[in-house]
């Protein structure tokens, strides 16, 4: 499997689950690499922004900001392996994340059987951006997943970011649980769209704000809130980065 590199092993660490219905519970990260999507706000965007592709991304205009080198960012793991590296920290959560998972589900279907036999019941999340549809084998191996389809903020195109089939069955899913990146109140237009095209239940859906620090997240805070308090949708507020910024690992 390619996961995301941190120093000189892969990217699993033990933290809290910064985002989502589980937020504030103590889980194992594990990251991986490639994704199909590049989103120009991205906050992982080492896991596909690779020296030689053609995409943007907000930070460009940083003066130290440059594309990954990809033997810098990605490493190769068996599944195997991280599954132990994951059960050693002896979590019962464990959250894959991105990158997108899902374009390496036959690696981490292998890695979750290999936790299960050792740890039956642990809880296994996964994010993904609500593009492809999960094997049955795969669905039924993990017990939440936490999709993110992404809006126009995004800077993708409708074409690539939005798949009407792969929405329905995560609107269908008693798994699943929605969350939005919002930037701005125009987003709302555009996730009450999604909402009643593909009935998503209100109950199900988590409205994020687009920040990278805890001065961007105050920005938007109050306002978001109070739509969501208002349109029945749940608040999600980004406590990873209140509480630690932009590092990696934590």
């Amino acid at each position: 499997m390619k996961l995301a590199k941190l120093g000189d092993g892969p990217e699993i660490f033990h933290t809290l689950q910064g985002e989502g219905p589980g937020i504030g519970m103590p889980a194992v990260f594990i990251r991986a690499a490639t994704c199909n999507l590049h989103c120009v706000w991205c906050d992982s965007d080492h896991t596909w922004n690779f020296e030689g592709t053609p995409w943007p991304h907000a930070k460009d205009a940083l003066p130290n900001y440059g594309k990954h080198r990809r033997s810098e960012v990605v490493i190769e793991l068996d599944p195997a392996d991280a599954a132990r590296r994951i059960l050693a920290f002896g979590c019962p959560r464990v959250v894959i994340t991105g990158g997108e998972p899902l374009l390496q589900e036959t690696a981490f279907l292998a890695m979750i059987r290999e936790i299960h036999s050792e740890r039956p019941a642990p809880v296994i999340e996964v994010e993904t951006n609500a593009t492809r549809i999960p094997s049955p084998e795969f669905a039924a191996a993990v017990d939440q997943f936490n999709a993110s389809p992404k809006l126009s903020n995004s800077g993708m195109d409708e074409a690539l970011r939005l798949q009407p089939a792969a929405l329905a069955w995560f609107a269908a899913s008693p798994k699943a649980w929605f969350k939005f990146v919002v930037a701005t109140p125009a987003d709302l237009t555009e996730i009450q769209d999604l909402r009643e095209r593909f009935g998503i239940p209100a109950g199900r859906i988590l409205l994020m704000p687009e920040a990278r620090t805890a001065a961007d997240l105050d920005r938007t805070a109050p306002w978001l809130a109070g739509r969501c308090r208002d349109l029945g949708f749940r608040f999600c507020d980004r406590l990873h980065i209140r509480l630690w910024g932009e590092r990696r690992g934590v």
